[in-house]
């Protein structure tokens, strides 16, 4: 019976290939590229808004049975212990039906698309869908966004990869389907358009424009069919921007920006905390619940993506409606604690986040970076008022401006964070101080982080790719594919004669000398031995030790590609050895080949 089944299957399978053979032989006779890209960008749109619905209609399916009938004027000992359970299926999902790493979607993303590979797992058109929708369901206190960029990201490649695509058009569909999901979940077209400029570093050129807003467009025109035409965030403009407010602005701006430098340092430690549990699956699973459970259960806001909290403070006009922020807490009937309320949920949102991911959940960080924003926003307007510190600035208005600001200095994407908060909201009277705001966040964190947090870990790993071509290219470059193992190697206590006979054998202008467990310890250059080869009465009066010389310099099997380029310059050498942690002699790096891989790569993005 199984034996049929398989062979059933199989034969399911073949038939499969075979269609999608003669569909794409039909395709390549009467579509071109062009044309057939743009097709795939409209069915990536149409694929990731379906995403998107699904992942927020079992969201709210399942907050919905958990919390909705929670007291608002207790503390909830519930909250204890829904965020652990989410964790645990969370983990229990990825380790035996996923079976691979999903964390850090737009990181996956952001590599896939600089290193012009462009391939992403089938799995991954799904899995993030479930994984998060589970964790933020229980609690998980992360954003749905990094999945479902990552799953319209993922559409896009393996749609590519299914109509046989190329490399170039695989990249350009994975940054359609980034756009797509960006713009399916706040209806926001040209928020996900600049994200994949800004964030994801598609390089934006004519060919690659139109398919990214296709796909955009696409992607918001059946959101609104799906959902109808409301806004992710209710905002009411509380009176019209003057110019005596720009200080303000300019202020709010940089403590934004400071704001985005402490949510950077603290998720890095946080993550670098869990990742010393890697291997300890049970001790980072009850490590993360218990504090994320445990800050859930000080401060409920913490609970999911927060968006609540933010229609709050975007729609608050006095503190009875601001004090909904402490429902279901220990704060509850202590509005007098408000501001410290909101001082200590800004603090503590990335270690829930942190505490999240690390403990085995599924989500992202741009959610909890608008989070953190609108509180930010929200306490320095307050503050500012309370104390008289200037003009009166409207506490909703500048809740907006603060969102936009995090945004912009965590992601360094400053024109993301205007226009993805101007379109959520319809906030585009606020315009001008969405500039101010973000400008001046964006330019405070660069003194002190020169990446966003997606790009942060591959340039640790010396894996980010930028708009730099030159540097691109040099990323790209592979160390281990322009090694050469075809070198004779000698001992140092050779005489001339054998050195002679070496020499013959080889087919380089050098000789590694190596001691018995294959240490470098210098180098025979033919060309300055060459008055004294064939002198027969030498040959056994000199030695290899007394001829060699130390090698000009080394590189390490590690080493990137811009220390290489640099140490050939400094040298002016055409062969450089490559040794691994304990000097033991690798191969060589030829100079000619090394320009010549360089050169090929330099051709293929200006073939882009």
């Amino acid at each position: 019976m199984v034996s049929e089944t398989k062979k059933a299957m199989k034969m399911t399978l073949s038939i499969n290939e075979r269609t999608i053979d003669q569909l794409n032989e039909w395709r390549t006779k009467h579509v071109t590229n062009r044309q057939m890209t743009l097709i795939l960008a409209f069915f990536i749109g149409l694929f990731a808004s379906l995403a998107a619905l699904v992942l927020h209609s079992i969201i709210e399916l399942i907050q919905e049975i958990l919390v909705s009938r929670l007291h608002a004027d207790t503390s909830n000992w519930l909250f204890l212990i829904f965020p652990v359970i989410g964790i645990f299926l969370t983990s229990l999902f990825v380790k035996y039906v996923v079976k691979d790493n999903i964390s850090h979607g737009i990181t996956r993303i952001l590599y896939a698309i600089a290193s012009k590979r462009s391939r992403l797992k089938g799995h991954n058109c799904w899995t993030s869908v479930i994984a998060s929708a589970i964790t933020i369901g229980f609690g998980g206190s992360v954003g749905a966004e990094a999945p479902i960029v990552l799953t319209g990201s993922a559409i896009g490649s393996n749609l590519g990869k299914l109509f046989k695509m190329d490399n170039k058009t695989l990249m350009l569909l994975v940054g359609c389907g980034a756009a797509a999901a960006i713009a399916g979940i706040f209806k926001a077209p040209m928020a996900g358009l600049v994200f994949t400029l800004e964030v994801l570093m598609v390089d934006l050129s004519m060919a690659s424009l139109l398919p990214i807003l296709v796909s955009s467009v696409t992607a918001t025109c059946f959101t609104y069919i799906f959902i109808g035409s409301d806004s992710l965030f209710n905002f009411h403009l509380d009176g019209v921007w003057i110019i005596d407010r720009v200080p303000a602005s300019i202020i709010l701006g940089i403590v934004c920006g400071i704001v985005s430098l402490y949510f950077i340092r603290s998720m890095s430690m946080c993550e670098n905390f869990f990742a010393r549990l890697k291997s300890h699956t049970y001790a980072k699973l009850i490590t993360g619940g218990l504090i994320l459970s445990s800050l859930i259960f000080l401060f409920p806001v913490l609970y999911g993506e927060g968006y609540k909290a933010i229609n709050i403070l975007l729609n608050g006009q006095s503190e009875a409606d601001w004090n909904q922020l402490l429902s279901n807490s220990l704060f509850y009937g202590h509005g007098q604690l408000l501001i410290l309320y909101v001082a200590l949920v800004i603090v503590t949102k990335t270690f829930a986040t942190s505490a999240t991911n690390g403990g085995g959940g599924c989500g992202g960080t741009f959610a909890p970076s608008l989070f953190v924003g609108a509180f930010s926003g929200f306490l320095f307007s307050r503050l500012w008022n309370m104390h008289q510190f200037g003009v009166y600035i409207p506490e909703k208005n500048f809740t907006l401006l603060g969102m936009a600001g995090v945004m912009a200095g965590v992601m360094h994407a400053p024109l993301t964070g205007i226009f993805l908060i101007a379109e959520i909201t319809n906030g585009y009277d606020l315009f001008i101080p969405l500039m101010i705001v973000s400008i001046s966040s964006v330019m405070t964190i660069s003194i002190f982080e020169s990446h966003s947090i997606y790009a942060m870990r591959l340039a640790r790993e010396g894996k980010l790719l930028t708009h730099h071509t030159d540097r691109s290219v040099l990323t790209l470059m592979s160390l281990e594919s322009v090694i050469e193992n075809d070198f004779t190697a000698v001992s140092p206590d050779m005489p001339l004669g054998k050195l002679v006979n070496a020499i013959s054998k080889s087919h380089t202008s050098f000789i590694p000398v190596l001691d018995t467990a294959g240490v470098l310890l210098g180098e025979i250059d033919i060309t300055k031995i060459r008055h004294i080869m064939f002198r027969a009465e030498l040959y056994n009066k000199l030695s290899v030790k007394q001829l060699m010389t130390p090698v000009a310099a080394k590189l390490g099997i590690n080493d990137p590609m811009e220390d290489v380029m640099r140490k050939f310059d400094l040298k002016n050498t055409n062969y450089l050895p490559v040794v691994d942690v304990g000097n033991h002699l690798t191969g060589y790096i030829s100079r000619t080949r090394l320009f010549s891989m360089y050169r090929k790569i330099v051709a293929d993005f200006s073939n882009e």
